[in-house]
Parts: C-alpha cells; sequence; structure tokens
C-alpha cells in the first residue's frame, strides 16, 4: 500500500480513476535484473545448459550426469588447461589436443556476459584455435564472480587481469545463435551444445 493512500485513505471506487499496481509507464525507467539474473535469462535464451552449483562437491556430481547423460565418460576430450584437468582429476579424463579425436571441449571462460548471455573467451582456453575447430560439444566451468554487464567491460578485465601479456583469439561464444548482428567479437563462431558449470564463489 502506497504512503499517500495510509495518509489520506483509498481512493474512490469509481473503476476509471484507478491505476493499477502493475501498470507501469513507458517512460519509467525498466526496472533492472540483478546481473546474474540477466545472465541466466540470456544464456537459456540462447539455448544453453546452466548448472548452477554451491559448492565443489555439486560441481563434480553435476559433471557427472552431464558424461552419463551424454555417454562421454570414456571418451576423449579436448582440454588445453592443466589446472582444469587437475581440478576434476577424480574423472581420469583422456584429454587430447586433437579435435577430430574428441567427443566434447572441457574449458574455463574469461567472463559471463549478462547483457546477451554470451562467454567471453580467449586464447588462455582456446589456445590459437578458431570455434568451428572445436567439438561441437562445450562443457564450461565458470564462477559467479566472472559476470560482468557487457563485453566491453570483459574485455577492459582481461587487460586489466594479463598486463605483462594480453591474450590472443579474444571471441564470444553464443551457441545456438549464428551472429546475425555484426559483432566483430562473434565473426565466425558456430552453434555449439553448450554446458554451464557455474560455481557460487561469492
Amino acid at each position: 500500500m502506497s504512503l499517500f493512500r495510509k495518509i489520506f485513505g483509498p481512493k474512490s471506487d469509481d473503476s476509471h480513476e484507478r491505476i493499477k499496481s502493475d501498470e507501469r509507464s513507458k517512460y519509467m525507467p525498466e526496472i533492472s535484473l540483478p546481473i546474474d539474473e540477466r545472465f541466466t535469462i540470456n544464456f537459456k535464451g540462447n539455448g544453453g545448459k546452466f548448472l548452477y552449483c554451491e559448492n565443489h562437491q555439486e560441481v563434480l556430481e553435476n559433471y557427472m550426469n552431464i558424461l552419463e547423460e551424454n555417454d562421454w565418460k570414456d571418451k576423449m576430450v579436448v582440454c588445453f588447461d592443466d589446472r582444469l584437468i587437475e581440478k576434476f582429476s577424480d574423472f581420469n579424463l583422456k584429454t587430447t589436443k586433437r579435435s577430430s579425436e574428441a567427443d566434447y571441449f572441457f574449458t574455463t571462460c574469461e567472463y559471463l556476459v549478462a547483457n546477451d548471455g554470451s562467454l567471453l573467451i580467449s586464447s588462455n582456453q582456446i589456445a590459437e584455435k578458431k570455434l568451428r575447430d572445436l567439438p561441437i560439444n562445450f562443457v564450461i566451468y565458470a564462477t559467479t564472480s566472472q559476470f560482468v554487464e557487457s563485453i566491453s567491460e570483459g574485455l577492459r578485465g582481461i587487460k586489466d587481469k594479463n598486463r605483462n601479456k594480453i591474450p590472443t583469439n579474444i571471441t564470444t561464444i553464443k551457441h545456438f545463435k549464428t551472429s546475425d548482428d555484426g559483432d566483430f567479437l562473434s565473426y565466425g563462431s558456430s552453434t555449439k551444445n553448450l554446458y554451464l558449470l557455474l560455481l557460487e564463489d561469492l
């Protein structure tokens, strides 16, 4: 109930004079959702599969579920990140650097971009490979501290984190949607079947 109504009492019952509480003028600023909610909505809208994990044990359980669901338990995986292989050492991953031999690609990302639900990656994750040269199936491990509002904010973050040597091959993954908006970061990208394992770390 509004403050004015508490002080002055309800208006007359004339329905033409009432203003519904859920109606908003088109001139009012839009209600902004939290960054994590916006990312989740946009990511799912792009066709991504989102798995929220409160702790590392849940990450491992969800990763196991992905492997079982797709029959990838004993299959080859492309992974360029030795720290990630160590973090998931319980699975005895059969890794390869050759995409043609693998069923899926396992990696981290630089940032999770809220305003379009994309993932910002660089040579830190994909070396000098192009997205189209990697397997169609992606499993991405990320944390909630990696949310950014926009691609430009993510690019600034990459520059700030890597002042000595800025990574190359920076691009976005917007899987299930080919880019038709002229975004140079998505030029040449291909559709991916993508799972996101998101760990709460804030």
